[in-house]
């Protein structure tokens, strides 16, 4: 009789993991399905006990899962994956010497050349914006980007 039980507790219990409970989930549900048959029992006959402990064993999964809806879900530690969005030191690094570097290259531009590279790049003004602010034609802004541009990627090339 107790191999009987077995099969069945093994059976019922696989059917909670192809529902998605853990194996210790699993268990703890066919061993609280077996005590609510045996109080069961005790008041009532039962025709089909194996299928009295399945039906219950995922009803008591079915409200389990509900219940932890409700109150937020529960993870084990060890089915959290951690993923760490920083940065790692190397990177910043790097892009502070890139900072650094493009600083100094901005730097080697004349003022109206930089003002006019930043204005368009940094500042997302249009051609026509720049050259009504500074009184030039479209063609001189355009120049002017076009300059910069070039001698800011010359002297960042490797970086």
């Amino acid at each position: 009789m107790v191999k009987k039980w077995q099969g069945v507790f093994s059976r019922v219990r696989s059917a909670l993991m192809r529902r998605g409970r853990t194996e210790h989930e699993a268990d703890d549900l066919v061993q609280e399905a077996w005590i609510r048959l045996e109080c069961y029992r005790r008041e009532k006959q039962v025709d089909e006990p194996e299928a009295f402990l399945m039906r219950a064993a995922l009803n008591l999964s079915i409200d389990a899962h509900r219940a932890r809806r409700a109150r937020g879900e529960e993870v084990m530690l060890e089915d959290v994956v951690l993923v760490d969005t920083q940065p790692s030191v190397e990177a910043v690094l790097l892009s502070r010497e890139r900072l650094q570097r493009m600083s100094v290259c901005l730097g080697r531009l004349n003022d109206k050349t930089r003002t006019i590279f930043l204005a368009h790049r940094v500042d997302g003004m249009s051609y026509v914006q720049i050259a009504r602010l500074h009184g030039l034609s479209v063609s001189s802004v355009e120049k002017h980007v076009a300059k910069a541009t070039m001698q800011v990627t010359s002297w960042m090339e490797g970086w």
